[in-house]
């Protein structure tokens, strides 16, 4: 049984991902995302800077938190809150961000 199988049948729309509201979703549209099984497998650290460089900005960190805890529920992960990863993007791209 593959991970992508384990994710509930309700989870249709990126909204219906744990974390991500109409904001974050129309943040995943920007950059091509329109369907939860497009997170599958994808690094998060890539989307974020994806975004940022479509937006021309840096986005708040706390996006990229989100999108961490959205492609690792869509890899099967149990749903989580996007805090639960704050420490983890901070050990990696190092700072307090």
């Amino acid at each position: 049984m593959s991970k992508l199988n384990a994710i509930p049948a309700s989870v249709r729309r990126l909204e219906d991902i744990p974390n991500v509201g109409k904001a974050v979703a129309d943040s995943l549209r920007r950059i091509g995302i329109d369907a939860p099984a497009q997170l599958a497998g994808r690094d998060p650290f890539e989307l974020y800077a994806e975004f940022n460089a479509v937006c021309g900005i840096r986005s708040d960190p706390c996006l990229l938190d989100t999108f961490i805890a959205a492609t690792r529920f869509m890899g099967g992960e149990p749903a989580r809150p996007w805090w639960a990863y704050t420490a983890e993007r901070k050990a990696r791209l190092g700072g307090s961000d």
